[in-house]
């Protein structure tokens, strides 16, 4: 998926998400490898609730190429909240 499709997509109908997905699709996505941006986009597939669940330590992905893409974005919203 091209990148300007992917911000789009990032953009979601729940504030919460929006501001989690959104820093890091515009700072992290592009240093991502092309397995981890693959599964980013399949990240974006995912229902808003699953995704607030998984953000949220609520729940797991039981994919594991999922669970890695969410570990990835939950720590960068960790970092960008701490600095």
């Amino acid at each position: 998926m091209e990148y300007n499709r992917l911000r789009w997509a990032s953009r979601r109908g729940m504030l919460e998400l929006d501001l989690i997905l959104m820093p890091f699709v515009e700072g992290a996505y592009p240093t991502l490898s092309e397995a981890d941006q693959a599964a980013y986009a399949r990240l974006l597939d995912s229902e808003d609730q699953d995704l607030f669940a998984w953000f949220l330590h609520r729940q797991e992905p039981d994919d594991e190429s999922l669970r890695e893409i969410v570990d990835r974005v939950r720590s960068f919203a960790r970092e960008r909240s701490a600095s």
